[in-house]
């Protein structure tokens, strides 16, 4: 045989052609994702005639609500500045709720592309994350502004709270939202799950109650509400506007933030990127059988 007709054979084992699937591929196709997510918001706010003045309104009427409601007609009690107090907690948990439930239910929401793309299908779940962080920011410019109207000014403390809090909400939620939009693909009642789940979550942080209250009624035991990374992440806001706003912004910090609130915070973040490595793994098993689901 000639050497023109001589084939080649490579004794190496069949590989798929699809990308390789993990968080890392995910980043490593940035261009991708921020398609993505640019296409999310185009579609949300498709049609409408504010279009991204929403995301200021919505946020911008609750604090409005909130300051009239508990500060005139129901009254505050004892919590100094009700609705900046509020308002930090309702930034962290529409944080989590959206990231959880647009997550939850983003392959099915994107099949189409899921079984024609070859992608790494966590870009979805990790898109939903960052438009839910996006609605993060008219929040808290909002909430910004009227913490400065207070006398409220940044410290290097508080704006390491505010980075913390932000990172284990944004690690947690993309850890149960790949998690749950994984089983999502086969039982479609994980979604419906979801949106009950999340009721409960405002009423198991310090948004609508101080601290103090949980403190007070549980004595020693009040350490385990703080294993809440969510609740965590709502103290953490906290410390990074509302006490500022305060009149006395050091006395409040004393009596209304636990001690070792930056160490709780890590921990939660540790916790939630645990969790994180669990959920990839997951949905790992899982990810072969997703296209033949949504088919």
């Amino acid at each position: 045989m000639t050497e023109a007709g001589r084939q080649r054979v490579v004794d190496a084992p069949l590989a798929s052609p699809a990308p390789a699937a993990g968080l890392i591929d995910v980043l490593g196709r940035r261009y991708l994702l921020k398609l993505l997510v640019r296409r999310e918001i185009s579609a949300r706010y498709q049609g409408s005639f504010l279009g991204l003045v929403w995301s200021y309104i919505n946020p911008l009427s609750q604090l409005f609500i909130y300051w009239f409601v508990f500060g005139y007609i129901i009254g505050r009690g004892n919590v100094e500045r009700y609705a900046v107090h509020v308002f930090c907690g309702l930034v962290v948990v529409h944080f989590f709720t959206e990231t959880f439930n647009a997550g939850t239910r983003s392959i099915v929401r994107n099949k189409a592309l899921v079984r024609k793309m070859a992608m790494p299908k966590e870009m979805f779940p990790v898109a939903s994350m960052l438009v839910s962080l996006y609605h993060v920011g008219p929040q808290v410019v909002i909430l910004t502004i009227v913490c400065l109207f207070c006398g409220w000014a940044p410290d290097p403390v508080g704006v390491l709270a505010f980075v913390l809090a932000v990172a284990v909400i944004a690690v947690l939620g993309t850890a149960l939202a790949l998690m749950f939009s994984a089983a999502n693909v086969f039982f479609r009642d994980f979604a419906s799950a979801v949106t009950i789940l999340t009721n409960f979550v405002r009423f198991g942080v310090p948004m609508l109650y101080p601290y103090t209250m949980v403190d007070d009624r549980f004595g020693r035991f009040a350490e385990l509400y703080l294993l809440n990374p969510i609740a965590d992440a709502v103290l953490l806001v906290q410390r990074a506007f509302w006490v500022g706003s305060t009149s006395d912004p050091e006395r409040t910090a004393a009596e209304q933030i636990p001690d070792h609130l930056l160490l709780y915070g890590l921990g939660s973040l540790v916790g939630s990127l645990v969790l994180l490595l669990l959920a990839q793994l997951l949905f790992s098993r899982l990810e072969n059988k997703i296209p033949e689901r949504l088919s």
